[in-house]
């Protein structure tokens, strides 16, 4: 059935017995509400396993999670099995789950997570015609037709079947095409530099991209989609193919603020708060079509800027990187799962295509192991390389100069596999952690249609010193969203499913003080820790909690839902700041039974500054410990940024490259 063999022998069946068993506990077949039509009745009637859905999430299990994690819930249905879970009568199965979950905080957090993939894999894995059998019944429509742009596909390099290796020439190395590679890969190109681009992601373009979000998660996004922390506090997304986030973000072309580059400067970063840093800014905003024009707002942007404005709080329209000549709002809310309209202005579509046409090589599927060094300099990059019949053969880059630009989660990973970097490699992670409400109307909100960004609300930006946290709404996911709603028994969670095409969910988004670290174990892969221990942080999550509840009451809801089960919604005709209250005193991150929290953006783990200890990066990007290596993405952040942090990263790029550039002209 998949490629282990850990489902076939008698071992494998008892595993696939008890997770078809937990399986039709948490999505079991209901009587339907008496008033229910046809595609509802059939959705109450309808069981996990009427959709085959523990083969579904058994693939997933074996192709998609880490080796970690996929050890951990298979011997989590190990032990299910050899409770013989699959013969306790349905009632009593709820109970064992129950009490196997207070019993063993490790057990329930498998059992939470083994729960979010059935869910997920229940409403969002397509049938054979395309559709979902219960997006009827929730008024998804499904994602639409779009009409496929001309154009070139972008050339890439891929070693010929037969190759046993890949070995390059170049003179410079680009570790990753996202924000900060592409930028970097194309105006090196452009100053006549042989440029080499490795993406550990593969070559998907627009007739690639299917719009399925599960689909997306396999095959576009780290890991596999939402991956917690090590601690299990904050679960993080991050782009994993060519063209890196810009490929799936949400697009916001959001400037750092005044006062971010007011303290980047004072900590030594020059010229971040002067014209100079405008000028790179606007050059990036011209190249990827920067506009105000294609933020249509569905109807969780409406409510926001409705609950915002009711409340005399500050809120504007978002710039989003679009093509207006091919955008079209009922294909913009599926951006995330791969644009196949060609409307975004990613560097896939951009920048990479100027350092092809400029004769740079980008060579997809190429996972960096590590950077190679002679007499304290650059000299390479070697690692390994897909074939196009699937074999990975040995690949080795042979450049003087080196940009690791493969995000802030992975260029850590990457220098301490290398041994460079110094101490503070790894070290100063910051995840903008993100809590979210969700407000239930009295009319649909088709949160699919439309950016899934088009307001930002910024009233409570500087809270402390320049921290605070923004105010959004989130990229919609028919699976995401049903497995994010708060799970305490089937039928409750079932009735909350059927009326989120109602629902409308704000989020607040927390410039961190506090941080985090990147390590990697005994394999070399990277360990993301973020323990969540600023009380800063903590408070403004908190009061973000409390706004957000503020416009919801303020926009109209009937309702507001907290992702954590703990507590009832508040409804309308209630005191709300009790309910404030009580949700604010909730512990925070899903793992400790509290509040789930999210991350899509990562920064400052390959920070620059002045000093070689607290920073990784010289103030322009190169390493203090190694000439020829620079960084090139959000890592370098010497802090979090508090926005969305596309725009910063490329223009930070931009000023890296002409740093490289410069260098590189007074070099010996």
């Amino acid at each position: 059935m998949t490629e282990h063999d850990g489902w076939t022998s008698l071992r494998g069946r008892g595993r696939l017995r008890a997770l078809r068993a937990v399986a039709d506990v948490w999505v079991p077949s209901l009587p339907p509400p008496p008033e229910a039509d046809e595609a509802v009745a059939a959705f109450w009637r309808r069981s996990a396993t009427d959709l085959g859905v523990e083969r579904s999430v058994a693939r997933f299990i074996d192709t998609r999670l880490p080796e970690a994690d996929r050890a951990g819930l298979l011997k989590l249905l190990d032990l299910l099995a050899l409770l013989n879970v699959a013969m306790v009568p349905a009632g009593m199965r709820a109970r064992l789950l129950a009490r196997l979950e207070r019993a063993n905080a490790d057990i329930a957090a498998g059992l939470a997570g083994l729960r979010g993939l059935v869910l997920m894999h229940f409403y969002a894995e397509p049938g054979a015609d395309g559709r979902n059998a219960n997006w009827a019944a929730l008024g998804y429509a499904g994602p639409p037709e779009v009409r496929l742009p001309g154009g070139e596909r972008l050339a890439t390099l891929r070693p010929a079947a037969a190759e046993t290796e890949l070995s390059l020439d170049a003179d410079v190395c680009v570790v990753g095409s996202g924000a900060g590679g592409g930028v970097i890969a194309a105006m090196l190109a452009q100053a006549g530099l042989d440029v080499v681009v490795l993406e550990a992601g593969g070559h998907r373009e627009e007739a690639d991209f299917r719009p399925y979000e599960l689909d997306a998660y396999r095959n576009l996004y780290w890991r596999g989609g939402y991956t917690p922390t090590a601690e299990g506090l904050v679960t993080v997304i991050a782009g994993a193919t060519l063209g890196g986030g810009t490929t799936v973000n949400w697009m916001n072309c959001v400037p750092p603020p005044a006062a971010v580059r007011e303290q980047w400067a004072a900590l030594g970063i020059k010229g971040i708060d002067s014209d100079d840093f405008d000028r790179r800014m606007d050059a990036v905003r011209a190249r990827i079509s920067a506009t105000d024009a294609c933020s249509d707002f569905n109807g969780p942007n409406a409510r926001l800027s409705e609950g915002a404005a009711a409340l005399g709080w500050h809120w504007k329209t978002a710039t989003r990187n679009t093509d207006p000549a091919t955008y079209d709002p009922a294909n913009a809310g599926h951006m995330g799962f791969g644009d196949r309209s060609g409307s975004k202005q990613g560097t896939l579509r951009t920048y990479l295509r100027d350092a092809v046409a400029a004769g740079a090589r980008v060579v997809p599927e190429a996972r960096a192991w590590r950077i190679l060094t002679e007499g304290g300099r650059a000299a390479g990059v070697e690692g390994t390389v897909t074939r196009p019949d699937g074999a990975g053969v040995p690949l080795r880059v042979r450049a003087g100069l080196v940009v690791a630009a493969c995000g802030a989660l992975e260029t850590p990973a990457l220098l301490l596999r290398s041994g460079i970097g110094g101490p503070a490699a790894g070290e100063h992670l910051h995840l903008h952690p993100v809590d979210a409400l969700a407000g239930l109307y009295g009319e649909e909100q088709r949160a699919w249609w439309g950016p899934p960004q088009a307001v930002i609300v910024d009233e409570h930006r500087d809270l402390a010193d320049g921290y605070g946290f923004l105010a959004e709404t989130p990229h919609f996911g028919v699976g995401l969203s049903a497995a994010s709603l708060p799970w305490q028994e089937a039928r409750r969670h079932k009735e909350m499913v059927a009326r989120s095409r109602r629902m409308a969910t704000f989020i607040g988004l927390v410039r961190d003080r506090g941080a985090g670290r990147v390590t990697i174990d005994a394999a070399g892969e990277a360990v993301v820790s973020y323990p969540l221990d600023d009380d800063l942080d903590r408070a403004h999550l908190r009061e973000a909690l409390a706004a957000m509840a503020r416009m919801h009451e303020a926009a109209g809801a009937e309702e507001i839902l907290d992702l954590s089960p703990a507590l009832p919604a508040w409804h309308r005709g209630e005191p709300l700041d009790p309910w404030v209250a009580a949700i604010q005193e909730l512990p925070m991150g899903a793992a400790v039974g509290g509040r789930p929290l999210f991350s899509a953006h990562q920064m400052g783990s390959a920070r620059m500054g002045t000093d070689p200890v607290a920073s990784v990066a010289d103030p322009e990007g190169q390493l203090h410990d190694v000439r020829g290596v620079w960084i090139g993405d959000t890592s370098v952040f010497p802090t979090s940024v508090g926005s969305n942090p596309m725009l910063t990263c490329m223009a930070l790029a931009h000023r890296t490259a002409e740093a490289i550039l410069a260098a590189r002209a007074v070099a010996p």
